[in-house]
C-alpha cells in the first residue's frame, strides 16, 4: 500500500514538505538524497561563514559538520548554506575598508532570504569576526525561529624570540620600521610569527568581544566565546549545540524571549568590564533594533557608569584571549559581576538555563588577568560616550586603551580629508606631539560604509605618539586601535556636522573624564563657515552602485548605522 501524503503539520518546513501541491518542493530535495522521513523532521539550517579567505573561518568545516551531526541525533535535518565573511584585516588600509560594514546589511538580508524561501524550522548560526557575528545575530531576531549561534574561537598566541604576540603587535612593528628602529628581514621574521593559526586574531578586537557579548546575551552555549579555535572542546560545543537547537524547537524558545532589554544590558555591561571594541557601539543597537528594543548612547553611559573595567587584553594590555580563557573566561568574568548585583543574573539562555545556572561555580583563576570588583582597573567601564561642540550628537572613544596623560587633552588640528593622507603625514613626520589628527568623510555615508582607521591609529603608536597626539574621526576604529582615538563623531562630515567646518589650527578639547569633545570655536565663526561649505567633489559616487545605495539607505553612527 503507497504511503498517504500528509496535508497537515505543526512544523514552519510544511509550507515547503507537505501536502500535494508541494510533491514538486518533495522531489527537489529527494534529487538531493533526502526521503520521505527525513521531511517529517523539523528542517534546520546550518548558515557556516567558512572561507578560505579569512583566519577565522578558516577551520569552520569540521564544527559544521558536528553542528549537523547533533541536529541529526536529536531528530532535526540539517542543511547547510554558506554566508560571506570578509576579513577587515586585509581590507584595511584600501578602499576595501569601505564593504565590511555594508556586509553586516548583507548578511542579515541574505540569510532572512534563504529562512523565508526554504521554510526552515531553526537554524544554527557558525560565525566569526567583526561584522558576520553581528549580521547574524540581526538576522536571529529578525526571524525569530530558534536559533543557536556557534563561533569559531580566537587564534592562538603567537611567539617571537620567546616573546608572545600577536595581530596588533605586528601593527605596531611596521611604525617601528617607519622610523627605523627594525629591519625589514625582521619584520618579515615577524610576520610569520604573529599570526599563528586558525581563529579570530589573538587580542580584545571586535570579533573576540562580540563573541563575548554573544554569550553575555544569551545566544551561544557556556563558554562559547573563549575555547580556542584549535581545541577539541570547541568541536564538542558544536556538536552540543545542534542537539541543543533541537530542544529549543521543541520548547519554541525563540531569539526575541532571549535578546531582551536585560540581556542587552547585560551585554554592556560585560562590554564595559572587558574594555570591548568601540564597534560595539554600532553592532548592539542594530541587534537590538531587530527585536524591537532601542538601545541609545545614554544606556551605555548609564551602566558604564555603575560598572567597573576589569579585564585588559592586548592591544591596551599585556594579555591574550587564551590568557583570559585559561583564567575562567566570560563564565568567571559574569560570575564575579553578578556577585556583586552588575548582571540581570536571571536572563534566559540558549542553555535552556538562565545565566545564574550556566555560571554557578566559575571562578576567576587569575586575578591578574580577570580583576575581581573590588579591585578594578578602573571603577568605570571601558567605554565611554562624549558630547560637545564637536560632537553633538556624540562620539565614542575605548577609554580603557588611553594612556592616563591623555585622558584630557587639547592641542591644534591637524586635518585630513580620508585617511590616506593623514597616514602619509604621520610616517612623514609632520604630525608632532601635542597635535589632534582629523580625519573625516570617512563616516557611514561619507566613506561610505564607515572605513576603520586602524593604520593611523596605529601608525601613531609606532611612531612613538601614543601618549602625545590624540586623533578624532567621523569613521571607526579596529579592536585593535589604542591611544586617544575619538570615533563615530555625529553628525559625520558629509552631512555637515562640526567636523566638516574644522581647519588646520583649530584648537579641540578632549576630556574623557567629563564625556567632553569641543571645537574651541566662536559659534558665529562656524557660522560664517558653514554658510561657504559644501561637500567636496570626490565624495561623488556613481548612482546605482552598491557603495551609493548604501549611502542612501544608511542611517547614523550614533543609530548602528543600520538602514533608515
Amino acid at each position: 500500500m503507497k504511503e498517504q501524503i500528509s496535508t497537515h503539520s505543526t512544523l514552519r518546513s510544511s509550507i515547503v514538505t507537505e501536502g500535494v501541491q508541494r510533491a514538486t518542493h518533495r522531489s527537489l530535495l529527494y534529487s538531493m538524497g533526502w526521503d520521505r522521513d527525513s521531511l517529517r523532521k523539523p528542517l534546520v539550517a546550518v548558515v557556516n561563514s567558512f572561507s578560505e579567505v579569512v583566519p577565522g573561518h578558516i577551520h569552520l568545516q569540521p564544527l559544521c559538520q558536528a553542528i549537523k551531526l547533533g541536529i541529526a541525533e536529536a531528530g532535526g535535518a540539517p542543511l547547510e548554506f554558506p554566508s560571506i565573511a570578509i576579513c577587515d584585516g586585509l581590507a584595511t588600509g584600501h578602499p576595501g575598508m569601505r564593504t565590511p560594514m555594508i556586509s553586516r546589511e548583507i548578511i542579515a538580508d541574505s540569510i532572512e532570504l534563504m529562512i523565508t524561501a526554504h521554510g526552515f524550522d531553526a537554524m544554527v548560526l557558525l560565525t566569526n569576526c567583526d561584522k558576520i557575528t553581528p549580521g547574524m545575530l540581526m538576522a536571529a531576531g529578525r526571524l525569530n525561529i530558534p536559533t543557536i549561534l556557534v563561533s569559531g574561537g580566537p587564534m592562538d598566541t603567537g611567539c617571537l624570540d620567546g616573546a608572545k604576540v600577536c595581530y596588533t603587535d605586528l601593527i605596531e612593528a611596521e611604525g617601528s620600521v617607519e622610523k627605523g628602529e627594525m629591519s625589514l628581514a625582521d619584520l618579515a621574521e615577524f610576520e610569520q610569527a604573529a599570526c599563528p593559526g586558525p581563529g579570530s586574531c589573538a587580542m580584545m578586537g571586535t570579533a573576540n568581544t562580540m563573541n563575548m557579548l554573544t554569550e553575555a546575551l544569551g545566544m551561544t552555549l557556556t563558554d562559547g566565546a573563549l575555547i580556542p579555535a584549535g581545541f577539541g572542546a570547541r568541536v564538542a560545543l558544536a556538536r552540543q549545540a545542534g542537539r541543543q537547537v533541537m530542544e529549543l524547537h521543541r520548547r519554541q524558545t525563540l531569539p526575541r524571549d532571549i535578546m531582551t532589554m536585560e540581556a542587552f544590558e547585560n551585554a554592556i555591561a560585560v562590554d564595559m568590564a572587558i574594555g570591548g571594541s568601540t564597534n560595539t557601539c554600532l553592532h548592539l543597537p542594530a541587534i537590538a533594533r531587530q527585536v524591537g528594543i532601542e538601545l541609545t548612547m545614554d544606556d551605555f553611559t548609564r551602566i558604564a557608569e555603575r560598572t567597573p573595567h576589569l579585564v585588559l587584553l592586548k592591544p591596551a594590555g599585556q594579555y591574550f584571549a587564551r590568557d583570559m580563557y585559561e583564567a575562567g573566561g566570560i563564565p568567571a568574568l559574569m560570575s564575579e559581576m553578578a556577585r556583586h548585583g552588575l548582571l540581570h543574573a536571571h536572563a534566559r539562555s540558549v542553555t535552556g538555563r538562565s545565566l545564574a545556572e550556566n555560571i554557578a561555580g566559575r571562578q576567576i583563576m587569575d586575578t591578574d588577568i580577570i580583576h575581581n570588583v573590588e579591585r578594578p582597573i578602573d571603577p568605570r567601564g571601558g567605554i565611554s560616550i562624549l558630547r560637545g561642540s564637536l560632537a553633538p550628537e556624540g562620539a565614542v572613544v575605548k577609554r580603557a586603551a588611553v594612556a592616563p596623560e591623555m585622558m584630557v587633552h587639547r592641542g591644534p588640528a591637524r586635518v585630513f580629508d580620508q585617511e590616506e593622507p593623514a597616514l602619509k603625514a604621520i610616517f612623514g613626520g609632520q604630525v608632532r606631539p601635542g597635535d589632534v589628527v582629523v580625519i573625516r568623510y570617512e563616516g557611514p555615508k561619507g566613506g561610505p560604509g564607515m572605513r576603520e582607521q586602524l593604520l593611523p591609529t596605529s601608525a601613531i603608536i609606532g611612531m612613538g605618539l601614543g601618549k602625545s597626539v590624540a586623533l578624532v574621526t567621523d569613521g571607526r576604529f579596529s579592536g585593535a586601535t589604542q591611544g586617544a582615538c575619538v570615533g563615530h563623531v555625529t553628525p559625520e562630515a558629509y552631512l555637515g556636522g562640526p567636523i566638516a567646518l574644522v581647519q588646520e589650527g583649530d584648537f579641540i578639547r578632549i576630556d574623557i573624564p567629563s564625556g567632553k569633545v569641543d571645537l574651541d570655536v566662536a559659534p558665529e565663526v562656524l557660522e560664517a563657515r558653514r554658510s561657504e561649505w559644501q561637500l567636496p567633489d570626490w565624495t561623488k559616487l556613481e548612482e546605482g552602485s552598491l557603495l551609493e545605495r548604501y549611502r542612501r539607505l544608511v542611517g547614523t553612527a550614533m543609530t548602528g548605522a543600520t538602514f533608515v
